[in-house]
């Protein structure tokens, strides 16, 4: 079976969004990092239907097999939208880096349709760079893009992977492989010079202090210092917060140690 084959799709008002609706039971919604897509979650999947719980993996516009913007668009309405579309929610809302910022704007938002937060790698999405690691990456990544030289983004993609602390060599040659593949598809999608449609909140921040539901940080000991800070930022700014690290880990603890990150996230949605 194709990827495309196990996707439904909702008619947005920009273009058709994608996404994968399993199982039955209480809403966990699946959100994925930049450039990725809605595959980065395989191992969550199963685990979570296999518990009780109905997933939802939507690939974010412009990402995955999810169509592009061609007007200005949020995030958070992209998403409230599928939930609307769905008739589903309140949900746990579960986000992985830019996911995470997708996560936290919809709550902001759409309160009503979230009962709980889970993020990783970032907070809201008003992001905050400071480390000369991430600033010499994103330069690269920059530099290479407005090159054209789209393999070795798509290299640099996979080795970023590992972090500050280690190489790629310290990471399964699977995991890498994976990341890659959606990276490439995602940037396949787009062209160089385009427009960036994307509306962000204003000053999310200043309301975060508002998000009634409890929000769980998850830290991979290994990322950059400035992912693991907005994470904790924002589960030490709610009313109801806490976080957990996954000891040996990056950005992607999910996939590097998804037996651990799994067992995390079930007992934090036996808690709800």
């Amino acid at each position: 079976m194709t990827v495309a084959s196990e996707l439904s799709h909702y008619t947005s008002t920009d273009g058709d969004l994608a996404y994968r609706d399993l199982g039955t039971g209480d809403l966990v919604v699946l959100v994925h990092s930049g450039y990725a897509d809605h595959r980065v979650f395989d191992e969550q999947i199963p685990a979570l239907v296999s518990a009780g719980f109905r997933v939802v993996a939507p690939d974010v516009r412009g990402h995955g097999f999810s169509a592009n913007a061609s007007k200005p668009f949020r995030w958070a309405d992209d998403l409230g939208g599928l939930l609307r579309h769905l008739d589903a929610g309140p949900a746990v809302l579960v986000g992985l880096c830019m996911g995470s910022a997708v996560v936290t704007d919809t709550v902001l938002e759409y309160p009503e349709l979230v009962r709980a937060v889970v993020v990783c790698g970032a907070g809201t999405s008003a992001f905050e760079y400071a480390d000369p690691w991430t600033l010499e990456r994103a330069g690269e990544s920059a530099r290479m893009l407005a090159a054209g030289d789209l393999d070795g983004w798509v290299e640099a993609f996979g080795r970023n992977a590992a972090g500050p602390h280690r190489t790629v060599d310290d990471i399964a040659p699977d995991v890498v492989r994976r990341l890659r593949e959606m990276a490439a598809h995602t940037i396949s999608k787009h062209t160089a010079g385009e427009t960036d449609w994307l509306t962000p909140l204003a000053d999310p921040w200043s309301r975060v202090p508002k998000i009634e539901v409890p929000v769980l940080a998850v830290h991979g000991a290994l990322d950059a210092s400035d992912a693991i800070a907005m994470a904790d930022r924002l589960a030490h700014t709610v009313p109801d917060g806490r976080s957990v690290t996954i000891e040996g880990v990056g950005h992607y603890p999910h996939m590097e140690k998804a037996e651990q990150f799994n067992e995390i996230l079930l007992d934090f949605l036996r808690t709800l």
